[in-house]
């Protein structure tokens, strides 16, 4: 396995990306392309969790696809700071393909919480020109193949995680046009990519009307979606395993969750 840390630079602010990329066995298949699954750790746009980073990292590794992982900027940055991050990191990635291995028709976001805001973000503005301003790749270049998105922010309407929203755009938190902006249900299109969705019925943190409406928005736009609500277990889950428990928190052990991972996989593998 090649693993390698990148600066990911925008204006002022400098986000890390670390890359796991399995290695090709002449006896086994030496021209193989594997899918490239990019995580987006939670935390409030606060924080990058590590909790839902490595340990995520390694269950999709031992799935057969390559993976990195992106500490993106949080506050004090604001929108769209870390949104020009995560579509570098794509793009880049596009670049790289042949020399990583990269199935280029697969690359795939995967957000947990804010994180799953940021990687809903990618995939319904991939085609925006804003990007295009910013960055030196083309929208093909930053479109993701597909979203896995776990118990992900979503709504800046009655659902909110308003802490999410006020880390996002700062000062401008209460500007009711740039709320609307970034309730990511409003901005969805038959462009934005299929998605794999995941929550449970009893987060109190981001409740999973989230999910919820941003399913009904692909189903509106007749984009291929996947949703899966468990009827137990807390906000920040990761795996649901001892492996990403917060120290001294029990609730974070799910077993009714945890094969939220292995049927990502599969949906992974079916694109």
């Amino acid at each position: 396995m090649i693993h390698e840390k990148f600066d990911i630079p925008f204006n002022n602010e400098n986000a890390i990306l670390h890359t796991y990329l399995l290695d090709n066995s002449p006896s086994i298949d030496a021209e193989r392309k594997r899918p490239m699954i990019v995580i987006c750790p939670g935390g409030g746009y606060q924080f990058t969790s590590d909790r839902e980073a490595e340990p995520v990292a390694i269950q999709l590794l031992s799935q057969g696809f390559h993976t990195c992982i992106l500490r993106y900027s949080v506050a004090p940055a604001v929108f769209p700071t870390s949104l020009c991050q995560l579509a570098s990191v794509v793009g880049m990635i596009r670049e790289n393909a042949d020399k990583w291995n990269v199935d280029s028709e697969k690359i795939i976001v995967m957000g947990f919480s804010a994180g799953g805001h940021l990687s809903a973000s990618l995939g319904v503005f991939w085609n925006n020109e804003f990007l295009v301003e910013q960055l030196p790749y083309t929208n093909e270049q930053m479109k993701p193949n597909g979203l896995i998105l776990s118990y992900p922010v979503i709504s800046s309407g009655e659902h909110a995680h308003e802490g999410s929203f006020k880390a996002l755009l700062g000062e401008q938190h209460e500007q009711a046009d740039l709320l609307e902006y970034v309730s990511l249900e409003k901005q969805v299109s038959h462009e934005t990519p299929p998605t794999f969705l995941w929550h449970t019925g009893t987060d109190a943190s981001v409740p999973v009307e989230n999910s919820m409406v941003f399913a009904q928005a692909l189903l509106k736009n007749k984009v291929p979606m996947e949703l899966h609500i468990y009827p137990e277990g807390a906000h920040g889950l990761s795996l649901g395993t001892e492996e990403t428990q917060a120290k001294g928190k029990d609730s974070h052990i799910q077993p009714e969750v945890v094969n939220w991972i292995e049927m990502a996989g599969r949906w992974v593998k079916g694109l």
